[in-house]
């Protein structure tokens, strides 16, 4: 859902109040992601300018973002002339979707430049562009040049227009009359159809114009809703959806919205693309099973040849050369049998050649069986990536990019992420502590999980993992374990499994020193020896409050 400009206008009333800010540092965090790191009224902040085609959008937040050591030459520039600037102002278009950051610096002789950063969001239009104090374009994030659009070009050199405001439409803030015949899209500016179905569904209601916009005016929220699995939002109460929506601080509400949804792109534009290398595998390994599966078949159904081969040479009298195939009398019932020749060789060389293909494919067996078990396991292993990736953040997908390279999938290529100035020999492992003081730790991919069960867990802590499905190990730092804490590991291994959205999921819960490591197996594999099982259904909202 994209931003509209009565929201936009409340995200600059909020913005606004920090500036002036000076630029400390500037990165590109992806294709469409450009973070400004500011030192605002009330502290250390980031600006975050979204390009994106649809999670557009513009914020202030205090989230961490992935930072790449490879400058675009577009991030360079606004390096060269920016760091260490100020923001003095942020000024919205009208109602509109762009709005202008007014930048004061210095030039290389040291004279004091204004420079502007017009943000475009706009949807597959959104842009940021970076404007000098005559109105020329210095660059652009995506550049538009004259063939694609003639009439407004962005690119380096040419001059900068304004979007035009649109005519005819009034102010919905300082109107307090509208026409019952027609949309308030068509009347007002700054109205998406989403709010306008909002604010018609209230006036249906016996709610006056004026007193919606005011309500408008003065909220300081997000309102969160979901319809047919995507979120939806504004900045009242969204009444017209007949269901309870979730509210948050404005800015805060935009990061639980849009964070996470972009943290997939993150991952494709830093870590490579993990998803269709592990798509691409799947679809492989699923093509090639079968066919050794067929193979498996034909060899076990060898003894055929033996027997052609034993007929060809009780036959060797016989002239087949020029012939396809051949009836023969068997030992047995003296029924005749068919048995298919190669017309180029005589008797004797086909009775050689099917005794080739028997040996072949008795062979064959041992080794195709091997080729069956080793795909499946790599299936299996896949799969398992797959669902870890589904839930990864960015310094998960890091490790499981790293853990393929480990074991050989992937080629190790040179980082563009930023090198840590210390690096930890363990991965991250992520942990939580309840409210009765036990902390529950639990791994998001293999190598946390290898990390976790078997080099940092005590021998007495318990462990948790669900029974059928790929998921997280969940270790509870605690050996007695009362029912609570019980079916929270439970719920966490649930969530963070193959069965995330099934219902009564098993889990099988033991201590550490049951656990054994498989020798050659994968990184996290773990075989149990004396376990319990558990039964839990899993509640993404009971997860997301217990890791706030």
């Amino acid at each position: 859902m994209a931003l509209d400009g009565i929201l936009l206008h409340k995200i600059v009333s909020e913005i606004k109040e920090e500036f002036p800010a000076k630029i400390n540092k500037i990165y590109q965090v992806s294709n469409s992601e450009i973070l400004f790191q500011l030192k605002c009224q009330s502290g250390r902040k980031n600006l975050i300018i979204s390009c994106h085609t649809i999670y557009n959008r513009l914020n202030l937040t205090q989230r961490n973002y992935p930072t790449p050591e490879e400058p675009s030459s577009f991030v360079m520039l606004l390096r060269k002339h920016l760091e260490g600037a100020v923001i003095q102002s942020i000024i919205q278009g009208g109602l509109d979707r762009y709005v202008k950051l007014e930048c004061s610096s210095r030039n290389d002789i040291g004279d004091k430049v204004t420079l502007y950063l017009y943000v475009e969001l706009m949807g597959k239009y959104a842009n940021l562009i970076f404007v000098d104090a005559s109105g020329k374009i210095m660059d652009a994030l995506k550049r538009i040049p004259p063939f694609e659009n003639n009439r407004r070009t962005i690119q380096p050199g040419a001059m900068f227009k304004e979007t035009e405001i649109q005519d005819g439409k009034k102010d919905p803030f300082t109107s307090s009359t509208y026409d019952h015949e027609l949309t308030l899209t068509k009347q007002f500016h700054g109205f998406s159809p989403f709010l306008s179905k909002e604010v018609e569904y209230r006036l249906g209601h016996d709610e006056s114009f004026s007193n919606i916009m005011k309500e408008i005016e003065d909220s300081n929220s997000l309102y969160l809703a979901t319809v047919n699995n995507e979120t939806v939002f504004h900045c009242i109460p969204l009444t017209h959806l007949e269901q309870k929506s979730k509210s948050y601080p404005l800015l805060e509400g935009l990061d639980t919205v849009y964070y996470h949804k972009e943290e997939r792109d993150r991952i494709k534009d830093l870590s490579g693309d993990i998803y269709r290398f592990v798509n691409k595998e799947l679809k492989h390994l699923k093509q090639k099973l079968p066919k050794l599966e067929s193979s498996l078949v034909e060899s076990l159904d060898c003894e055929k040849w033996h027997t052609y081969g034993d007929l060809l040479y009780a036959h060797l009298h016989l002239n087949t050369k020029g012939e396809n195939k051949i009836q023969l009398p068997s030992f047995d019932d003296n029924s005749l049998i068919e048995i298919p020749l190669d017309p180029k060789l005589d008797i004797k060389g086909n009775a050689k050649k099917c005794f080739q293909k028997y040996t072949k494919a008795k062979k064959g067996q041992i080794y195709i069986q091997e080729q069956i078990d080793l795909c499946e396991k790599e299936i299996d292993y896949f799969e398992g990536i797959q669902e870890q990736l589904d839930l990864s953040t960015f310094e998960d997908a890091k490790e499981i990019n790293q853990e393929l390279v480990e074991l050989g999938y992937l080629k190790k290529k040179d980082s563009k992420i930023r090198k840590q100035k210390k690096k930890d020999t363990l991965p991250k492992i992520k942990k939580i502590t309840l409210a009765n003081g036990i902390q529950i730790s639990y791994g998001k991919n293999n190598l946390q999980n290898e990390a976790l069960t078997f080099k940092i867990a005590n021998k007495n802590d318990m462990w948790f993992h669900t029974k059928d499905f790929h998921g997280a190990h969940v270790v509870v730092h605690a050996t007695d374990l009362d029912e609570d804490t019980l079916r929270t590991a439970a719920m966490l291994a649930s969530y963070y499994s193959k069965g995330r959205e099934s219902s009564s999921v098993p889990v099988n819960y033991c201590q550490v020193k049951n656990l054994k490591k498989i020798p050659g197996a994968k990184p996290g594999m773990a075989s149990l020896s004396t376990y319990k099982t558990i039964y839990i259904d899993p509640n993404e909202e009971f997860i997301l409050n217990l890791e706030k």
